[in-house]
């Protein structure tokens, strides 16, 4: 297992105050923190699983020595996704191609499909179908695959849904064996744990709200998009994430209630299952989940060779902005820790 040391800026010790710094300020500012141009992307419309057109877009270096594939969290789309813009800036630098798409429901993906999110039951298969594509069109192996906060949930079961791909997808000309593994930066894992866990506090349910929110605004484009998709009665129901699942997600997925859709696509059951090399970042602080999933988290990979895990002390949701000496210790070129730990694994 690889030791990765990380510390934040002493202000930003608080896992909430990384959270809200890293939202409201780095959002604004990151561009100044990062000297690796935006790579040459062109656009791409992808095949998922059941065969949803899924909207990307692919950058390949000269002489590339793999390819990554990656997407980002619960709202947002690739135009505003800054944190993921990041990623590909720096590992189109350090000579891969780079893959980055709207998943189900967001961004121009939405714009092709009125197909709503499955926390992974589907997207997985996606990101497979998105490498098998991505080859074809010069990307070459090893892929791996990666995103943060749900994004993260979602390149888990990309992982997972790689380790069968010879079963379900053997028209695709991918191999098992040219699929890697993956990396998840603070990945939801157990959601109906974490989502009891924000009820019990005000900040935690403004950080719900502040989430549902971009969910109805999500819902309102599809019903832009696709009209008669989504059901304005349901709409009017939604209060927060649970609710919103609840409403226009699980019976279209066919579970009774939101608990078994939870327990179904959450990782955190399916940890003990996974053979391809697996690196998890976890920060203790993390204010969007239940901390004592943490132990469990722990527990789950103790018994997995193939997973490294390291669950740090600091570090916020999505957060991880590296102080001056900690940038020092890992020799990084910027504030970037968890970006940079990950090309470092991959590489």
């Amino acid at each position: 297992m690889h030791q990765f040391s990380y510390s934040p800026p002493w202000s930003l010790q608080n896992g909430l105050a990384m959270t809200l710094h890293v939202a409201l300020k780095m959002s604004q500012t990151w561009e100044k923190h990062i000297a690796e141009p935006e790579p040459d992307y062109q656009p791409q419309v992808f095949v998922g699983a059941e065969d949803v057109p899924i909207f990307g877009k692919v950058a390949i270096p000269q002489n590339p020595r793999g390819t990554i594939v990656a997407t980002y969290g619960i709202t947002g789309d690739l135009d505003n996704q800054w944190f993921l813009k990041i990623l590909g800036r720096k590992a189109f630098a350090q000579g891969y191609a780079i893959v980055l798409f709207d998943w189900r429901a967001h961004g121009k993906t939405a714009e092709l499909s009125p197909t709503l999110t499955s926390d992974g039951l589907y997207e997985g298969e996606d990101f497979v179908r998105i490498a098998a594509k991505a080859k074809a069109m010069g990307c070459p192996a090893p892929f791996w695959f990666t995103g943060y906060s749900l994004g993260g949930q979602l390149a888990l079961w990309a992982i997972k849904s790689a380790q069968t791909v010879a079963t379900w997808g053997s028209d695709l000309g991918l191999a098992e064996s040219e699929i890697a593994g993956g990396a998840a930066i603070c990945p939801s894992l157990e959601s109906q744990r974490s989502l009891s866990y924000l009820d019990k506090s005000a900040i935690g349910r403004s950080l719900d709200q502040a989430i549902t929110k971009q969910l109805r605004i999500l819902a309102d484009r599809i019903s832009e998009c696709h009209p008669g998709a989504i059901d304005p009665a349901a709409l009017s129901r939604v209060h927060n994430i649970w609710t919103f699942d609840e409403e226009l997600v699980i019976g279209k997925l066919g579970f009774a209630t939101v608990g078994d859709y939870y327990k179904a696509s959450s990782p955190l059951y399916q940890l003990d299952t996974f053979a391809k090399p697996t690196l998890i970042l976890y920060a203790a602080d993390d204010p969007m989940f239940d901390p004592t999933i943490v132990p469990d988290l722990e527990d789950a990979c103790a018994q997995n060779p193939a997973i490294d895990l390291v669950v740090t002390e600091h570090g916020g949701h999505v957060g991880y902005i590296s102080s001056k000496a900690c940038q020092q210790q890992a020799k990084d070129p910027d504030i970037w820790w968890a970006w940079n730990r990950v090309l470092e694994w991959f590489n």
